[in-house]
């Protein structure tokens, strides 16, 4: 692990006369060497548009392209390359889940059943999907600990839910879902079962076929790839019950003046030029992942959240959410210094070249729920070390010497 700080150059940089001590992984991770060059690599010697073209630079391109979809589905544990989509993000991938699939599922009286500390990119798209076919949306509620209460989520499933779409790891309090027992729940009344995956691919292993959910999406560019790059899984039958979003180029089969045909799944839900380097990036993180190990990311990550936790305890003041075993806490670390408004914490550390994020990170009923209006945020990721930790530790107490 010591080696793999070497291949992020923007870690030697300096911030405010400091050491750059990068804590924002869950907005966006930083990218590896290797995903830089290959994406270079692209543009340098492969440059043109994909599927479309009999000529060796397309050929390439689309070799590559198609290459890194076979990667994301080796990945992700998928049975086939053709079951991933690629999209913008977990955002587009779930905007296209309510307005491809659920407007052709639901209709008035059914329930589409989401929980209290989704992300809203995971609630918004639900709320107008379901104004717009008279659907009822119901939260599952939490336990102490920050996690989904499990109890309540039987209690609440019904054979009137039809959706179930809820956070693998919450971005706010690092609580893992039980995604299998959850899916099986879900499925002995007829639900769809959808999951946003953003926060945990590129933290620990996933398999999507054990887990048996039939929708699930992530972000490219909180994984170790570029922006503007994301996956939809799907299984196929759920796939083909998918209404494209988006129509134009490369997705058609056949057009007439009249009507148009469709390419088979995934392609036709990739209108016009797709993000070709994006996604070739993906697929270079996606090598990058697996040579590290995933397995290994998840114990250095682990080992970070624990001494994380076990470091703020010792502030006074300092009020942490979410669990407070490292083990059921991944990634994600949001606290509260008491009379201090998150946004002052974030600049004290800022000042001192420790870069959080502070706000109600696109999850604005959790805030409530919690009874806060915003927090502090830090992720560890694999990368980070513990001189990071030291820094970040030692900012912290002296924003709280500054203001309380």
């Amino acid at each position: 692990m010591k080696t793999v700080r070497d291949d992020f150059t923007i870690l030697n940089r300096q911030v405010n006369g400091h050491p750059l001590t990068y804590l924002d992984g869950a907005a966006t991770s930083q990218k590896p060497a290797q995903v830089l060059d290959r994406i270079r690599a692209y543009y340098d010697r492969e440059n043109a548009n994909v599927h479309r073209g009999v000529y060796t630079l397309s050929q390439e391109a689309t070799t590559s392209y198609e290459g890194a979809r076979a990667k994301v589905a080796a990945m992700i544990g998928a049975a086939s390359a053709k079951n991933v989509v690629f999209t913008r993000s977990t955002t587009e991938s779930l905007n296209w889940l309510a307005q491809g699939y659920g407007f052709n599922q639901l209709e008035a009286g059914d329930e589409i059943l989401l929980t209290q500390l989704e992300h809203h990119s995971n609630i918004v798209p639900w709320q107008v999907l379901a104004k717009a076919t008279g659907a009822r949306l119901r939260y599952v509620s939490l336990t102490d600990e920050g996690e989904i209460d499990l109890a309540d989520f039987k209690d609440k499933l019904s054979q009137k839910t039809k959706i179930v779409s809820f956070a693998h790891v919450s971005n706010v309090l690092g609580s893992l879902a039980p995604v299998k027992e959850m899916t099986a729940l879900a499925h002995e009344v007829g639900a769809t079962v959808i999951v946003d995956g953003a926060q945990a691919v590129g933290h620990f292993a996933i398999d999507v076929s054990d887990l048996d959910v039939d929708f699930y999406a992530f972000s490219g560019h909180k994984m170790l790839g570029p922006t503007g790059i994301g996956v939809l899984y799907g299984k196929t039958d759920f796939l083909e019950a998918m209404t494209p979003v988006q129509y134009g180029g490369e997705m058609i089969e056949r057009v007439t003046l009249e009507e148009a045909t469709f390419q088979e799944v995934p392609w036709r839900f990739e209108a016009g030029t797709p993000n070709i380097a994006g996604a070739i990036g993906l697929g270079a993180a996606v090598d990058y992942l697996n040579e590290v190990g995933l397995e290994t990311i998840a114990d250095k990550e682990e080992e970070l959240m624990a001494a994380a936790l076990s470091a703020l305890a010792e502030i006074p003041d300092l009020t942490v959410y979410g669990p407070q075993d490292a083990k059921n806490h991944h990634g994600v670390l949001s606290f509260n210094l008491a009379g201090v408004h998150p946004h002052d914490v974030a600049t004290v550390l800022d000042m001192a070249g420790v870069e959080v994020r502070a706000g109600h990170h696109c999850a604005q009923p959790l805030m409530d729920y919690l009874g806060i209006q915003s927090a502090v945020r830090a992720t560890f990721a694999f990368y980070n070390n513990q001189e990071d930790l030291d820094r970040f530790v030692s900012a912290l107490r002296q924003a709280r010497e500054y203001f309380v």
